[in-house]
């Protein structure tokens, strides 16, 4: 009885802890000297636990697509900022900065995100008091 129960709370530990562990810092994937400021068309953003994401089509000089995945913090830190679903729809044309990814290049932890032709960004990190959870 008392392996069962040895062995019952060893099992209960390990799943409890997993999402600690596995949760990242931000130096495990970006690079804080490697910031970028890119123009494309958001593809999706993504309202999901833990990070939201954003998704844009950027087109290089030579014609080539490439999709940055944008990281951002907790969908509930942006409704407190005020952010709703329909602020930012695929199709939209934005300018982003972002500090870039260290093992895929496309990859980056999302500054700011302005729409073109709007000079209000709907998202900036460098907003007073605000520090995205990645970077505290």
């Amino acid at each position: 009885m008392r392996r069962n129960l040895g062995l019952l709370a060893a099992v209960l530990c390990m799943f409890l802890a997993a999402p600690l562990v596995a949760h990242h810092g931000f130096e495990t994937e970006y690079d804080r000297n490697k910031a970028v400021k890119l123009t494309g068309v958001v593809t999706m953003v993504a309202w999901t636990f833990p990070h939201m994401r954003v998704y844009v089509d950027v087109t290089d000089a030579k014609g080539v697509v490439t999709n940055w995945n944008l990281e951002m913090g907790t969908p509930n830190d942006y409704t407190r900022q005020g952010w709703k679903k329909g602020d930012l729809l695929p199709g939209e044309k934005v300018n982003f900065e972002a500090f870039g990814g260290i093992v895929v290049e496309s990859r980056g932890q999302l500054r700011s995100i302005t729409k073109v032709g709007e000079t209000k960004p709907l998202f900036s990190g460098e907003a007073p008091g605000f520090v995205p959870p990645s970077l505290q």
